[in-house]
């Protein structure tokens, strides 16, 4: 009975509340002309009731060409309906939702090009089939797939290979933390019970012998090697930004790092616009169109990436003009102080420079063309 009530639209509803009032009015008056009216928009309502009622032997297939894109590309989506025994004049209709529009679906289907869209997440689907009547009293849809998400990512500029400029990547760099197996050598120390005999060094421990004429064995001790590894946090924070535009430009920025990081095949974790994504390749940019302003202040997305990566190499956190230096210090403070930061500022109304501390690099960004040269460390326009 619910599922009834909900396919009755507005005006349904209105004319079975007043063919049942004129019929009841009709009775304890002794008309039988509202008799006669009541009883006519009742059989009229429950007719257009009986038109909604079955499946229909239609099959509706939806095909998006490609489930990711740019904000400035398109693609094509294809609709195949398929109607299975006999046709009739009341065969349902086919719409298919497409973020907050609603296409309908031509006899046998139709292409339809998705252009035009900002980034986000589009919802295309589920297709569904609309029974009703030509009043448009009771209009009744059934779901006949499932609902695919298009993931719209920000534009993106292409950037030289992480190695080279300012953010030259830190593979194989030695730490201070000790390790008894990993690559860089640091020291000899004596053996202590539980150490791998494999790491002694024979030929110290010989001489040490015939110098000393005891029984100690020297084994070998290593530092820690890291593996690149970034993290790239974008500032959510609606206070952060003058305006929105400025947080697509932050967006689109973040997104060119973690594009380039991609291609080198560097682990990254990425921590925007409140959403957490820290799997490899293309898909990872699928955290830029999920990403949406408002929430999280810079410093506790810091937090959230430090407990994601704790392993992290390099740091790149992108905010608006709105911070001062003590809260972009409060934000890279949340990592250890061997790990390298750069803050790259977005503000449009001012020159794109970039200046060092003793913390972190600042790099302000004007427009998103400009990145490229202000992270290679060229000169800037």
């Amino acid at each position: 009975m619910g599922r009834l009530l909900e396919a009755i639209s507005p005006s349904g509803r209105l004319l079975g509340v007043t063919a049942a009032g004129t019929w009841v009015l009709g009775a304890v008056l002794g008309w039988d002309e509202f008799v006669l009216l009541g009883a006519t928009g009742v059989l009229l309502l429950g007719l257009a009731c009986a038109l909604t009622l079955g499946r229909g032997a239609v099959r509706v297939r939806v095909d998006v060409a490609r489930r990711r894109l740019r904000a400035d590309e398109s693609v094509a989506c294809s609709v195949e309906v398929e109607h299975h025994g006999r046709r009739s004049l009341f065969a349902p209709e086919v719409e298919l939702p497409i973020g907050e529009d609603r296409v309908e679906v031509f006899d046998r289907g139709r292409e339809i090009e998705i252009a035009g869209v900002r980034r986000g997440v589009i919802a295309v689907g589920p297709a569904v089939t609309v029974r009703g009547d030509p009043l448009g009293l009771v209009r009744r849809t059934v779901g006949m797939t499932d609902v695919v998400e298009l993931f719209v990512h920000p534009v993106t500029v292409p950037l030289e290979p992480l190695g080279t400029g300012l953010l030259r990547d830190l593979e194989g760099c030695t730490t201070n933390d000790v390790s008894m197996s990993d690559l860089a050598f640091h020291a000899l120390r004596e053996y202590a019970p539980g150490d791998d005999r494999r790491h002694i060094h024979w030929r110290s421990t010989a001489k040490l012998a015939s110098s000393t004429q005891d029984g100690r064995f020297l084994v070998r001790q290593y530092l820690d090697t890291r593996r690149a590894h970034i993290a790239v946090i974008v500032d959510g924070a609606q206070q952060s930004y003058s305006d929105p535009e400025v947080f697509e430009t932050a967006l689109s920025a973040g997104a060119s790092v973690v594009a380039r990081a991609a291609l080198d095949e560097i682990d990254t974790t990425v921590v925007a616009g409140g959403h957490l994504s820290g799997r490899k390749g293309g898909h990872v940019l699928d955290v830029f169109a999920r990403a949406e302003l408002g929430g999280q202040s810079l410093a506790q997305a810091a937090t959230r990436a430090v407990a994601a990566a704790p392993d992290a190499t390099l740091v790149v956190l992108v905010t608006g003009a709105r911070h001062g230096y003590a809260d972009l210090r409060v934000a890279a403070s949340a990592f250890s102080p061997e790990v390298r930061k750069v803050v790259l500022r977005v503000d449009p109304d001012e020159r794109t420079t970039r200046s060092a501390s003793t913390s972190f690099t600042v790099l302000t960004l004007r427009r998103l063309a400009d990145l490229p040269g202000l992270l290679a460390g060229g000169t800037l326009q």
